[in-house]
């Protein structure tokens, strides 16, 4: 076409300017034909120019040198032309493919960010990559024992998958391929959803044709799909979190307030039966035998119905953060043995022995705070020990803290439950004969995490249970000797 046109010219134009038509005309194939074409158009071009404006005419044969490097340089050109044109229409061609793939990532991120549920995001990936990339997707993800599952059981378009492979994908964090199952509605592939913090799950996906998609060239935006969705799914996860520990915290706040409520209204109408109770086993003439019984078995039950108060209001102010502690330096062994003896009543069926070593030190602690924990861990090895048996008070220094504990020959905690048993409302048995409500471990445990110890319970390598908590033993001040000053008061009497 351009020898054509270019014949009539040849008498207007000189040989250079008639190059330069065949230039654009290799230009031109460049950019409509791809490089191929070009090539080959910049060959006839060299070809036709020689035959048709070089002299002699229509023949190869140059009889002028100056032609021949015409001839040289307009195959070079030309080519180095064709090669230039199709890399820049390649490279305009991945930049529109580029922008329209940013543009869909934009809008899936966009959709993902509105979701309110996996299944949203499910059904969200689902579309996009159908619509996007021509191919079916289903969401999986672990549940509870780490074992995938579609996400809301909802099945998506993919009638075959291989579990283990998905399995494989979500453990390892990789891509795994299957081109043999390259047939429609077949997963091929199972990309692992890699979120910031750990990954979330799989992402099946299979050709929405009958055409074979090899997993080698799986197309960029996918890595970025599953990118996307895993941080959908990371955080509609931390929003469920922040919602469970909300209303937690909310019930938590409500249970203690109703709690304290309550526990401030029962205590003075109980206060006023055990008072009551009492005046009836003291009265003058005493009472008959049977009635003197009732007036102490009533006492007895006000009494411990008063205790059961006295935690629950305890457990309300420790939740709260109420507590303000009164720490002193002071000996263990005086603060063990008030307890001792305010639960006399209740040891009255067992012995205590107290083994202190002489060389303990002073501990800085809440006196009142710790003697309620002796108290309570004393009752209840009183409550699960049988009578006559032995309840020991024992101490030692371990790494900078003083551990204490309170042993007992009772039957041992049930298997499984130690932690659990230091919760609220939580008791060694559910259905038992021994009153109780469940919080004096849990008061403990508060008691002793607000003077930065620790406390655990485990079973008696012999048989029975044993508490063990901790104090922090820090820097106990000097204790002065007082022996000469003793003395000179001797002399001077």
């Amino acid at each position: 076409m351009t020898a054509l046109v270019a014949t009539p010219l040849r008498t207007f134009l000189d040989a250079a300017n008639i190059v330069m038509l065949f230039m654009l005309a290799v230009l031109i194939v460049a950019l409509c034909a791809g490089r191929g074409p070009a090539v080959m158009a910049s060959f006839l071009s060299v070809a036709l120019f020689d035959f048709f404006f070089v002299p002699p005419r229509f023949s190869f044969a140059v009889d002028d040198v100056q032609y021949g490097v015409t001839l040289g340089v307009m195959l070079v050109v030309s080519l180095i032309i064709a090669n230039l044109t199709v890399g820049l229409r390649r490279h305009a061609v991945l930049a529109a493919r580029r922008e329209r793939e940013t543009h869909s990532l934009y809008e899936l991120a966009r959709d993902l960010a509105g979701a309110a549920s996996t299944e949203h995001v499910a059904t969200i990936a689902e579309d996009f990559l159908l619509d996007a990339l021509g191919m079916h997707a289903m969401l999986l993800l672990p549940n509870d024992e780490g074992v995938l599952a579609a996400a809301g059981g909802h099945a998506g378009k993919l009638t075959y998958l291989e579990n283990r492979l998905a399995q494989r994908a979500y453990e390892h964090g990789d891509a795994v391929g299957v081109n043999a199952l390259a047939d429609a509605d077949q997963a091929v592939a199972y990309i692992a959803l890699k979120a910031p913090m750990r990954i979330r799950g799989t992402l099946a996906i299979a050709p929405a044709t009958q055409r074979r998609v090899p997993v080698a060239a799986v197309e960029s935006m996918l890595p970025a799909v599953a990118s996307l969705v895993a941080i959908a799914i990371e955080r509609l996860h931390y929003v469920d979190v922040a919602n469970r520990a909300q209303l937690d915290t909310a019930s938590e706040r409500l249970r203690n307030s109703v709690l304290a409520a309550l526990s401030h209204d029962v205590r003075t109408p109980l206060t006023a039966l055990v008072g009551l109770a009492d005046s009836l086993s003291i009265m003058k003439p005493p009472l008959p035998e049977a009635a003197r019984e009732t007036a102490v078995a009533l006492r007895e039950q006000a009494a411990r119905m008063n205790g059961m108060v006295s935690n629950l209001l305890d457990m309300a102010r420790l939740s709260a953060g109420h507590v303000t502690l009164r720490k002193e330096w002071q000996l263990l062994g005086e603060v063990a043995g008030a307890a001792v003896q305010s639960l006399r009543h209740a040891l009255a069926g067992h012995r205590v022995a107290i083994e202190l070593p002489p060389t303990l030190p002073l501990i800085e602690f809440d006196a009142v705070l710790i003697e309620r924990v002796f108290c309570n861990l004393l009752e209840n090895a009183a409550k699960y020990s049988p009578a006559g048996s032995t309840i020991v008070i024992g101490a030692r220094e371990a790494d900078g803290f003083a551990e204490l504990s309170v042993r007992d020959d009772g039957p041992g905690l049930p298997a499984g439950r130690h932690d659990e048993l230091f919760g609220l409302f939580v008791r060694g048995e559910h259905e038992s004969s021994v009153p109780g409500t469940g919080l004096g471990l849990a008061i403990c445990r508060s008691i002793v995490e607000a003077h930065a110890g620790t406390i655990h319970a485990e079973d008696r390598p012999g048989g029975g249970t044993q508490v063990i908590f901790t104090l922090p033993l820090g820097s106990p001040p000097p204790i002065e000797d007082e022996r000469p000053a003793a003395a000179n008061e001797d002399r001077i009497g």
